[in-house]
C-alpha cells in the first residue's frame, strides 16, 4: 500500500462530460449550472463537454447550445465541436473553429452509426492536424465502428492528430488492446471514464504507457462524478501520477487552448 496523505491544489480537468438532455440517461437538472454545481462540490476546477443533443440528434443545434454554456461559464466549461458524419462536417468544423471555449471535436461513431475511418470524417482529422485540436471519440471494443483499433488506419493517415480514445475501449477485455494501440501511436491518449473501468487497470495503463498518456473523464452525468473521480484519488499510484491523470495531461495536450 502507498502511503496516503490528502490531495490539495490539484486543477482537476475533467475531459468527457455531458450537457443537456439525453435520451437513453435521465438526467434530473440538465442544465449548465447544475454542472457546474456538481463540480464545485467534487472539487473539479474545468469541464470538457459535448452536447448531448448535438450527439444524438443535431449536432449544430447541439453545438449552439455547448457554445452558450461556455459563454456563461467562461471558467469552468469547455467544450467539443459534436461533428455527425451525416450533417456536413466540412460546415460545422468551419462555424466553430476558433470559437473561444471550443476546443476540439467530439466524436460519437456508435451513435451516428458510422466507422471512425470512414471517409466522411476525413474533414475532422485534417482539420484536427491543422489546429493541433484533440479529437475525443466514444470507442467501444470490437464495436464495428468504433472499436480503438479502427484508428490504426487514421493514424497511418493522419500521424500528427491527438486522439483521445474515450472510454479506452470501454470493457475489460479491450482494455489491454487499447494499451498495445497506444503504445503504438504516441499521439494516442486514453481516457478512462466507463463502468467497467477500474484502478487496477489505471494502474497499468500508467505503468505501462506513463501518466502523461492517461486522460481523466467521469461521462457524467451519465456516471456519478463522485465515483469516477474516486478511481483516480484512491488508486494505488504515486501523488505526482495521480495529480497527471487528474489534469497535468490534457493541461499539457491542450497547452494554449485552456
Amino acid at each position: 500500500m502507498l502511503e496516503r496523505e490528502p490531495l490539495r491544489d490539484v486543477d482537476v480537468i475533467d475531459a468527457h462530460a455531458h450537457l443537456g438532455p439525453y435520451s437513453r440517461f435521465f438526467t434530473p437538472d440538465p442544465s449548465a449550472e447544475a454542472m457546474v454545481r456538481v463540480m464545485d462540490r467534487c472539487g473539479v476546477r474545468r469541464a470538457v463537454f459535448s452536447s448531448t443533443y448535438g450527439i444524438e440528434l443535431d449536432a449544430s443545434r447541439g453545438n449552439e447550445a455547448a457554445a452558450a454554456a461556455v459563454r456563461a461559464f467562461p471558467d469552468r466549461l469547455s467544450a467539443y465541436i459534436v461533428v455527425n458524419p451525416h450533417q456536413d462536417p466540412e460546415t460545422e468544423l468551419a462555424r466553430w473553429a476558433g470559437t473561444p471555449g471550443m476546443i476540439g471535436v467530439k466524436l460519437h461513431p456508435d451513435l451516428h452509426r458510422y466507422p471512425l475511418d470512414g471517409p466522411r470524417y476525413r474533414p475532422v482529422w485534417e482539420w484536427a492536424e491543422r489546429a493541433g485540436a484533440p479529437v475525443l471519440t466514444h470507442t467501444w471494443s470490437w464495436s464495428r465502428v468504433d472499436d480503438p483499433a479502427l484508428l490504426g488506419a487514421v493514424f497511418e493517415r493522419h500521424p500528427d492528430v491527438k486522439v483521445l480514445a474515450g472510454h479506452a475501449g470501454a470493457v475489460a477485455e479491450g482494455f489491454s488492446r487499447a494499451i498495445e494501440l497506444a503504445a503504438r501511436f504516441p499521439n494516442l491518449y486514453l481516457e478512462i471514464c466507463g463502468s467497467y473501468f477500474t484502478g487496477r487497470w489505471l494502474v497499468r495503463m500508467v505503468g505501462e504507457l506513463g501518466a502523461h498518456r492517461v486522460i481523466y473523464g467521469s461521462d457524467f452525468p451519465f456516471i456519478d462524478l463522485r465515483y469516477s473521480i474516486g478511481r483516480v484519488l484512491f488508486a494505488e499510484l504515486p501523488l505526482a501520477d495521480r495529480r497527471t491523470v487528474l489534469g497535468g495531461a490534457y493541461q499539457s495536450l491542450l497547452k494554449e487552448q485552456l
